[in-house]
């Protein structure tokens, strides 16, 4: 029903910058495929999947705790698409981030996921 499409991943160094990117597209057309809120998730090797940081329709946000004041989320609805401004790269923000949409009716579509790695 909803398609991911991620861009922007790479690799910097301690203190760089990255921008990611997410856009959506809704393959079926009905109220139930509205998206709701939009998210970047994070799984480093050996870790679990975690959130980074979140934003509804809305436009409230939230972030890990790790994240705050370095990281922002922003969220253009015109396009569906979700953006994430990462500042000030830690070497423990290498990752493969992963972009999250979820619908009114709570369908939950994950993207295919984006590389980012931060050497020191």
């Amino acid at each position: 029903q909803v398609q991911l499409v991620e861009s922007g991943g790479g690799s910097v160094q301690t203190g760089g910058s990255l921008r990611l990117s997410c856009a959506a597209f809704r393959i079926i057309f009905s109220d139930s495929t509205i998206i709701n809120t939009m998210a970047w998730y994070r799984q480093a090797p050996g870790k679990q999947r975690e959130l980074v940081a979140g934003v509804t329709t809305g436009s409230s946000t939230n972030y890990a705790d790790s994240v705050k004041g370095r990281f922002t989320i922003s969220r253009d609805n015109a396009k569906n698409t979700v953006y994430l401004q990462m500042n000030s790269l830690k070497p423990e923000d290498t990752a493969v981030y992963y972009c999250y949409a979820a619908t009114v009716a709570g369908s939950v579509t994950w993207g295919q996921g984006t590389q980012v790695t931060v050497s020191s």
